[in-house]
């Protein structure tokens, strides 16, 4: 019988998030009949991880040390089979500033950026650097921490203002400023098969009832409507799924992501992000879009952790020194 420990927590932002995820595909790998464990981690230590006896371990934690890179390289320096991008991947995913430049290389529109400047004797940091509206995001965390929406220069004292004070208990969160763009939300997610190639799913709609998808459309609120499989196009569908897959692949993504995109109202997509742990709540899409095609949250968690450790099993050690 194949072990798995799962994780969840984390010191990151998203750490109640990441236990609620960690618990369901807790339960969801006992169910596929894994003889699964979960355990709640701050940051662990190679230390820590050394001492855990699995055959797997599936990290569901959110944010930068959990989906950023430093866990993974942890876990490539102990050797232990795991879900999800090594931690070059993880890391270029994370900073979305970083991922933008990969997309334009690969052809694939996102709205103009620049990182947010907290004025440093030229600039005050009053003044919009990109025409509103725009909007503000930390540059390395998920689940919507830290969003801002200007749609005028109100909104963007009150903003900038926000993040300023923000800065002064979280000084190493970096902001960008993102060109908002209007439009359909969608989401595609990527999984791989049981040869590990991405394979995309069906992609899901996202329209939040007040308009904005943040934390609390996310995971608070329940008026958030989710539609699979949304009345487009076939070429918009198939062209959305493709650029999904070909970001992913650049990137060198492994096993599970999700791709969030913006439609307008001409038929144009633009990338927003890309996320390599997807959560695994109630309300969330990777599972969703799983679903869709089949796949249930036990049988999806089951073939995650096969996924890795049969890549594990046949892969070569890669020294991270």
């Amino acid at each position: 019988m194949t072990s798995v420990i799962v994780l969840g927590g984390g010191p990151d932002a998203e750490r109640e998030v990441s236990i609620k995820s960690a618990t369901a595909i807790h339960q969801a790998c006992i169910e596929a009949g894994l003889d699964a464990r979960l355990e709640i981690v701050d940051r662990p230590t190679l230390d820590e991880i050394q001492s855990w006896d699995c055959d797997v371990v599936f990290p569901a934690l959110h944010g930068r040390f959990g989906e950023g890179g430093e866990l993974q390289v942890l876990l490539e320096q102990a050797k232990i089979a795991f879900v999800g991008s090594k931690a070059i991947a993880s890391q270029l995913a994370m900073d979305k500033m970083g991922t933008k430049r990969i997309a334009i290389k690969c052809s694939i529109p996102t709205p103009d950026a620049v990182i947010f400047d907290h004025g440093d004797g030229h600039s005050d940091g009053s003044v919009c650097p990109l025409v509103l509206p725009v909007v503000i995001k930390p540059v390395s965390d998920g689940s919507s921490v830290g969003l801002h929406l200007c749609f005028d220069q109100q909104d963007w004292d009150r903003a900038s203002a926000a993040v300023r004070e923000d800065a002064k208990t979280n000084p190493n969160r970096v902001y960008m400023v993102e060109q908002m763009i209007q439009g359909r939300e969608l989401t595609a997610s990527v999984l791989c098969d049981d040869a590990g190639k991405l394979q995309a799913l069906a992609l899901i709609e996202i329209c939040p009832a007040q308009g904005v998808y943040d934390f609390e459309a996310k995971y608070a609120r329940k008026d958030t409507i989710y539609t699979l499989n949304p009345d487009l196009p076939d070429e918009t569908v198939a062209g959305i799924q493709e650029q999904a897959l070909r970001l992913c692949n650049t990137l060198g993504v492994r096993h599970l992501a999700r791709v969030d995109f913006l439609l307008s109202d001409d038929g144009q997509w633009t990338l927003l992000e890309l996320n390599t742990m997807p959560g695994f709540t109630r309300t969330s899409l990777m599972p969703m879009a799983a679903g869709e095609s089949g796949m249930g949250l036990a049988q999806l968690c089951a073939h995650l952790v096969h996924c890795a450790r049969n890549e594990h099993d046949i892969s070569p050690s890669v020294s991270t020194s």
